[in-house]
């Protein structure tokens, strides 16, 4: 990597010609007016103006690239070096400085405006000159209109009126011909304009050609990692580089698959929203999923099943590493993408029954979307087999150690690759030095954590408001059927108060408001049964209930203890009593979905799940 200056006319040049250009992950150029007249004034003072970087093609990195907005450099044109940082500067100073139709731009409220860009040389070339207000805004037509837009104030609509109003065309700047054609009609043998013009070359013209522009050039030997670092840390207004962006330039610059397909470019980007769109379509619950997400997912299942050839075949020699972090990715070839993406799109469709099954079906209610990457990899790598029973209920387990223990809650990389690897060996029983996945043998949940949950914020909260619904817990209104995912997104069923927020005891107790708040005091119900309850303390509303739905009160009540509550409790207002069962009661249903005993630490006993 080395830092450079270069001529802004030799780069504004090498910008038309298509020698420079953009790789396709690289937005669209959007600069407004304002920013645009601060760029001219920034070169015309000999301001910096902030490090530009270029990757020298043919290298590695291969990316599809464009070439920049308003030049008239053909898509066709071979690039030399590509632009991952400046785009916004250079385009500006290239469309006004360079080149011969107005510039496209935007005024401060997003307008869409057409501007050509003049400079004052009489109030440019005086001492201490305000340069940033020495530089015109012209409209496309070249007509300055008063502030009601009846009258012209400036005509600068030919060269001889250019030349009276002292009004100098900056797109000429780095013409030599045309700027000392338009000098001479604009001195016009006059000494006063001559030296007027003299001034205007010194202080402000020459400036502007002779301008420097500091160049960070990454050689063609620059691996994919590291002009995606380089990229992140120089970057200063652009995209930000993540991968799917890099893959995105490298799959459309890959010239072996547009030699077999006509001449045509791979699109990831259109490929993943298809895949996304029809996902998301069957199951709402993956809206949220992302395109990194899709690559990790690829990425552990391909190099797991590189790593099991290996050593299913005992060939001597390195184990290949499952993996799925940047290099990885970036290192993942069009082939492979190819290879395996319907693998992993249709495993992604099963994950979405599989978080049905467990009765999660909504973005909002996911606990953890990452967790989704190695489930799907195991999916993928295992096939038909985890639709046995055995299977499942292992995946399963493992699904909710990693829920309940909130073992995604810190760096993951490194736990899906265990997982995956560990997983599968379970399911085959291969796993050498202990009998579970470490997601498994250390997942921990216990009391304190219990109660401590109030909020969507908590991976393990969102857990146990599926593991009820989950266990049968059916809605104290809609209550022909246990609640499924249509009477969910139907009826509005939600994370609701048991004993309603606000609520008074009329005996003291000890926390009462957090204890409101928590998990523990909460359920899943319809809005329609969370308005009959209202502000009502339980026994009063399940009496009114009972009675308003037409509903036997032991039946009703058979109801009320599906959510794993007691109904008694609950209709004799007796929160702490509620509360100390409930607790009871949750932290069996959780061990269940652990596989293993929890503490109930007030109690000093295990509850076997």
């Amino acid at each position: 990597m080395a830092l450079d200056s270069v001529r802004l006319g030799e780069l504004l040049a090498r910008i038309g010609d298509g020698k420079i250009q953009l790789p396709v992950f690289q937005r669209d150029w959007k600069w407004d007016d304002d920013r645009i007249r601060a760029i001219l004034a920034t070169v015309a003072l000999d301001f910096p103006l902030g490090v530009v970087m270029t990757l020298e093609c043919g290298g590695e990195v291969q990316f599809k690239a464009r070439p920049l907005a308003g030049t008239p450099a053909q898509p066709s044109a071979e690039p030399e070096q590509l632009l991952l940082d400046g785009q916004q500067r250079l385009t500006s100073l290239y469309r006004a400085l360079y080149s011969d139709t107005p510039v496209d731009t935007m005024d401060s409220r997003n307008k869409p405006l057409r501007r050509w860009y003049y400079i004052d040389i009489q109030a440019a070339a005086e001492d201490g000159a305000d340069l940033e207000e020495s530089i015109w805004s012209v409209p496309e037509d070249k007509a300055v209109r008063d502030d009601f837009g009846r009258r012209v104030a400036l005509d600068l609509t030919t060269r001889e009126s250019e030349c009276a109003a002292g009004m100098f065309p900056l797109n000429l700047a780095f013409d030599v011909t045309k700027t000392n054609g338009w000098m001479f009609q604009y001195t016009g043998g006059s000494e006063q304009r001559q030296a007027l013009w003299t001034r205007f070359q010194e202080q402000v013209l020459n400036r502007i050609t002779q301008f420097q522009v500091p160049m960070i050039k990454l050689p063609k030997e620059t691996s994919k990692v590291a002009v995606c670092t380089v990229f992140e840390k120089v970057n200063t207004g652009g995209v930000i580089l993540n991968v799917f962006e890099l893959l995105t330039a490298t799959y459309a610059g890959d010239r072996e698959y547009s030699a077999a397909h006509e001449g045509n470019d791979f699109n990831l980007r259109d490929d993943w929203d298809a895949i996304r769109g029809k996902l998301s379509a069957a199951y709402p619950v993956l809206e949220g999923l992302e395109s990194t997400d899709f690559l990790q997912a690829i990425a552990l299942a391909s190099s797991w099943e590189r790593r099991n050839a290996v050593l299913e075949s005992r060939a001597i020699g390195p184990v290949p590493a499952v993996g799925c972090k940047r290099k990885d990715l970036l290192n993942l070839p069009l082939a492979s993408y190819e290879a395996w993406s319907p693998r992993i799109a249709a495993a992604l469709e099963w994950v979405g029954g599989f978080l049905g099954r467990q009765r999660i079906f909504q973005k909002m209610d996911l606990p953890y979307r990452t967790q989704l990457v190695p489930l799907a990899a195991i999916r993928a790598a295992l096939g038909a087999e985890t639709d046995q029973p055995e299977v499942e209920a292992k995946l399963q387990r493992w699904y909710w150690c990693g829920v309940l223990g909130e073992m995604y809650s810190g760096s993951i990389e490194t736990r899906f690759t265990r997982d995956v690897e560990e997983v599968l060996d379970w399911v085959h029983g291969r796993l050498t030095d202990r009998t579970l996945p470490d997601t498994v043998d250390r997942a921990d949940f216990g009391e304190q954590r219990l109660t401590s949950m109030v909020s969507r914020n908590s991976a393990a909260y969102k857990g146990i408001y599926a593991l009820l619904i989950k266990q049968g817990a059916v809605d104290w209104y809609f209550s022909s059927a246990p609640i499924d995912q249509e009477l969910v997104e139907g009826q509005n069923i939600d994370i609701r108060t048991i004993f309603p927020k606000g609520w008074k005891s009329p005996v003291p107790v000890e926390n009462l408001d957090s204890k409101l708040s928590s998990i523990v005091n909460k359920t899943a119900l319809s809005h329609r049964a969370s308005t009959s309850q209202g502000k009502r303390a339980p026994g009063a509303y399940l009496e009114l209930m009972a009675r308003e739905y037409g509903q036997p009160d032991d039946w009703f009540d058979d109801i009320v203890g599906t959510h794993l509550v007691s109904p008694k409790l609950l209709r004799a207002n007796d929160f702490d009593a509620f509360y100390a069962d409930r607790v009871d009661r949750l932290l069996k249903l959780v061990g269940e979905a652990m596989g293993r005993p929890v503490t109930r630490t007030s109690h000093g006993d295990d509850l076997e799940g």
